[in-house]
């Protein structure tokens, strides 16, 4: 899984698989697009820096600072 956050559009998007997706599907905040066969290959988070500001602290310091260095 690769993570990459996207300041200009404050955006985060998280790769699952590097399969080619057919369709996408918004579910809240969230973006996640889905190989013809319905497996998730990436889910686009919106309003990424909010997302990850109450997320933190769930998170271990390596991995947060690991997806905005990116």
């Amino acid at each position: 899984m690769r993570a990459k956050y996207y300041a200009e559009d404050d955006l985060l998007v998280l790769t699952l698989s590097e399969k080619p997706y057919e369709h996408a599907e918004k579910v809240g905040p969230f973006i996640i697009h889905y190989t013809g066969e319905g497996e998730p290959v990436m889910v686009e988070i919106l309003q990424g820096a909010q997302f990850l500001k109450e997320t933190t602290e769930a998170l271990p310091y390596p991995t947060v600072a690991k997806i905005l260095r990116k």
